[in-house]
């Protein structure tokens, strides 16, 4: 009698945990689908354009971002405070036998900064500087180029399937001031960026 009432007890433990998994999986696959349905986009960032273009001999990139400022990042800018903005690429080839070799890789730092006294923003990339009226203004400098170098078409093999590009756009916080970079870690407000890969054809 009491190897049956155990027995029955074990049955009814199994079915419960049986259920429990049941309940699991199928919330698992909800969030998936939920997460796999959600638009291409990260922290208010889009990238309507990315492409590499063939041009005298040359790999070239054109992209072009669309980004929403946090407010915070906005006040900072009111403050004076100087926000800079990195975009990096990479062009790889694949192989099966080895990690995947890097070709090439390419970098550029732009400096955005409000000055009151005129009542407009400056940017900077490299030693070149120039101004707007308005931050849009400002922005489209920093969120778009047209002919970026990236590789000499002789340093690529005839398969150019092989190849691919991943792509970075983002706000670079490790170059605010030092005090500002307290508590900055994980903080949504100063998220900004986005990253792609593109396959060359």
């Amino acid at each position: 009698m009491l190897e049956r009432a155990s027995m029955t007890r074990d049955v009814h433990g199994l079915q419960r945990v049986r259920a429990w998994l049941q309940a699991l999986i199928v919330g698992m696959a909800v969030l998936v689908a939920l997460l796999s349905a959600a638009p291409v986009r990260a922290q208010g960032v889009e990238l309507p354009v990315l492409k590499l273009n063939r041009i005298d001999g040359v790999l070239a990139l054109e992209f072009a971002v669309t980004a929403s400022l946090p407010k915070p990042v906005l006040e900072a800018l009111q403050r004076g405070v100087p926000i800079y903005f990195v975009a990096e690429a990479q062009l790889l080839r694949s192989r099966w036998y080895w990690r995947d070799e890097r070709v090439a890789r390419v970098q550029r730092s732009w400096r955005l900064v409000f000055q009151p006294l005129t009542n407009s923003w400056r940017v900077s990339l490299g030693g070149l500087s120039q101004s707007f009226a308005t931050l849009e203004e400002a922005m489209a400098a920093v969120t778009r180029i047209g002919a970026w170098r990236v590789a000499d078409l002789a340093q690529l093999d005839a398969d150019t399937r092989a190849y691919y590009l991943e792509f970075g756009w983002r706000l670079d916080t490790s170059q605010l001031p030092s005090p500002m970079q307290i508590g900055l870690p994980g903080s949504s407000g100063w998220a900004v960026g986005i990253e792609r890969t593109l396959r060359l054809e």
